[in-house]
């Protein structure tokens, strides 16, 4: 049996995100997905696409490579969140940088000639590793990543939190959040 995955590897990278709610299941008042991609057809590069209470429950998408941002709703992010697959949202130029240690805490900052945003992880749970295939639960990709819980979770922006909060769920049967890091994150199609 080959230990080669027999797809083709379309993007390798991290994908943070961090989904916060006022109450357990009730509607999110921040969905922010974060990407810093090493990998693409498109080349390495950053971007976060951002709904918040704090930011006018509006999708905003930040980036420092818009070739690669907009090939990502065309491909994984869009199957993810079919509302990102619109490419008439603008991309507002901006800088990234991260701190931390995904044992205790994360953050990433993004900043504009107008926002700062920080995005934190923490109350780090035990990491998940996934894999599937192409065509798992009918999605057009494939994911191998791991996924660390945490039930932490802060977004600010321009000095304002969000409100909401990050709440525990289960993910085949192991605890998991509705915010998570995501690392080493390799997304597949077939060949």
């Amino acid at each position: 049996m080959s230990i080669t995955d027999p797809n083709k590897t379309i993007l390798t990278g991290e994908n943070p995100f961090l989904r916060l709610s006022a109450t357990d299941g009730g509607p999110l008042t921040t969905n922010a997905s974060f990407w810093r991609i090493y990998l693409s057809p498109m080349g390495p590069g950053h971007v976060l696409y951002l709904k918040s209470d704090v930011a006018d429950n509006k999708w905003r998408i930040y980036s420092d490579n818009i070739s690669m941002t907009r090939w990502l709703q065309d491909t994984v992010q869009g199957m993810l969140n079919a509302e990102l697959a619109d490419k008439d949202i603008p991309v507002l130029d901006a800088e990234f940088e991260k701190e931390g240690d995904p044992r205790t805490f994360w953050t990433e900052r993004v900043v504009t000639s107008t926002e700062e945003i920080s995005l934190t992880w923490y109350d780090i749970g035990d990491p998940l590793m996934i894999h599937h295939q192409p065509g798992h639960n009918g999605r057009k990709y494939g994911l191998n990543t791991v996924l660390i819980p945490a039930l932490g979770a802060r977004l600010i922006h321009n000095g304002v939190v969000a409100s909401g909060k990050a709440w525990p769920l289960q993910r085949e049967g192991r605890p998991f959040s509705t915010s998570a890091l995501a690392f080493s994150e390799s997304w597949t199609e077939p060949r």
